[in-house]
């Protein structure tokens, strides 16, 4: 029996699959490649399938083809550094959950989880989370880092699971709409999202005594549907992020602003570093672009050249 379906949840081996009422648990057969690159995970969160039906009773099948993606959100793969790993597909918005402090914020997480949905165009909502937590000096962060990306076209909500801080904004923003939900560890996800689908009762865990770090509660990512309308997808704690499946110009040409100013450079492949008439550099001069944008762009160009060519291109 053969039936279409919508990828709800991915265990890395195995995929929950609705199709109408009923959830199918579905294996893989056969490759599926995404533009000829290797994948730890060639089925995504989000994805339209279709599947044949092995076992009617027990609800288990096969998908046996991917219905061609809107956009996805792909990162290198945190085991396999030539691979590269599906987070999710078919969505409407992504949802960057971030802390100031609790965990302290990594140095360009924002930047580099951008450069993840502007190839697609996927508008992004940072959520600066714990809010009840934050001191005069936490919040003078938060005023900055909203003043930076706000100019830029990027949305940002205060939150709070504790005082109830901006989560009708949140929910507003949630409705009706496919969103990815992502962030590093112990950023409070799940807390979030139990506040806005209470009966999830997702599992949380407390950050870390010892490192201050968060630990990992989402393992799998997973699809819920939200009573205000909508869907939202949970995804695992993200702990670095780098790009083995980009080039120089791929990351100039996806810091938007970066882009917009680059018409006016006098070279259309300047890289935006030492390359004269740069209009980029001429705008950070002017204060009318973020040096710090242009010092996690920098660092970030730098990752990727220090991986030869071969390296990046063992895919």
């Amino acid at each position: 029996m053969n039936k279409k379906g919508l990828v709800k949840k991915s265990t890395g081996s195995w995929y929950e699959v609705e199709t109408g009422k009923d959830i199918v648990k579905c294996r893989i057969t056969g490759k599926f490649r995404l533009q000829g690159m290797k994948l730890t995970n060639p089925v995504a969160v989000g994805d339209i399938v279709d599947i044949y039906i092995e076992d009617v009773e027990e609800k288990t099948g096969v998908i046996t083809n991917i219905h061609p993606r809107k956009n996805y959100v792909v990162r290198q793969s945190p085991r396999k550094k030539h691979y590269l790993h599906l987070i999710a597909s078919n969505i409407d918005q992504a949802i960057l959950n971030i802390t100031i402090n609790y965990p302290k914020l990594k140095q360009g997480f924002i930047d580099r989880f951008l450069l993840m949905t502007e190839p697609y165009n996927i508008p992004v909502v940072i959520i600066f989370n714990k809010y009840d937590l934050y001191n005069n000096g936490d919040i003078g962060v938060y005023e900055y880092l909203k003043d930076i990306y706000t100019k830029i076209g990027y949305s940002c909500i205060l939150t709070s699971a504790v005082s109830g801080v901006g989560i009708e904004e949140l929910i507003k923003t949630l409705q009706n709409k496919t969103s990815l939900i992502a962030g590093q560890s112990g950023v409070g996800k799940s807390t979030l999202i139990n506040k806005i689908q209470p009966d999830l009762n997702l599992r949380i865990n407390e950050l870390s005594k010892y490192t201050g770090k968060g630990q990992h509660t989402t393992t799998f990512a997973e699809m819920f549907d939200l009573d205000v309308g909508g869907k939202i997808i949970d995804t695992p704690g993200i702990k670095n992020l780098s790009f083995n499946n980009l080039e120089v110009l791929d990351v100039a040409h996806n810091f938007r602003e970066f882009f917009v100013k680059s018409k006016n450079c006098k070279y259309s492949n300047c890289t935006h570093r030492n390359e004269p008439g740069c209009a980029v550099k001429d705008a950070i001069d002017k204060g009318e672009i973020s040096e710090l944008r242009y010092i996690n762009y920098l660092q970030i160009l730098d990752e990727i050249e220090s991986q030869n060519y071969w390296e990046r291109h063992k895919m």
